[in-house]
């Protein structure tokens, strides 16, 4: 009976020490699979990343050559302004010169600024473009409202 009971202890034993033994090798197994997801993941976000910023860099490119369209037609006006204002009075000629310049000084500082922009992430990238819009609606109108 003794011989029994110890027998089915050792037995007990070893069956748990195996089963215990097997439960860092389940958990291990768990943890590399998820190690391993979560590089998949990274290399993922990476590309991610990169289509991103290709994107943005498209984007800016194709922003900044219609922006010099503009930027060029807005020169062509004011040069269109100045052979006008050489017909005028030269009372009147003197007042249209200044403001002239001042749409040009306008003008000139936009291209500046487009020319220099560096892309720094897509926060700085909208909120620029959306200055810029501004700013350049605002050079349209005043040069609309030169003539009136």
């Amino acid at each position: 009976m003794k011989k029994t009971i110890l027998t089915m202890a050792v037995a007990a034993f070893m069956a748990s020490s195996a089963l215990y033994g097997q439960e860092p090798d389940r958990k291990s197994e768990k943890a590399r699979e998820n190690l391993k997801d979560a590089k998949q993941e990274v290399v993922i976000a990476k590309q991610d990343l990169k289509e991103a910023q290709k994107d943005s860099a498209s984007e800016y490119q194709k922003f900044k050559i219609d922006e010099n369209k503009k930027i060029q037609n807005n020169n062509k006006s004011i040069a269109d302004f100045k052979a006008r204002i050489a017909k005028e009075k030269k009372e009147n000629r003197a007042k249209y010169d200044k403001k002239l310049a001042v749409l040009e000084h306008k003008n000139t500082d936009l291209e500046k600024r487009l020319n220099d922009f560096k892309d720094n992430g897509k926060e700085t990238w909208t909120a620029f473009k959306r200055g810029f819009n501004h700013d350049m609606d605002e050079l349209g109108q005043s040069l609309k409202n030169f003539t009136i």
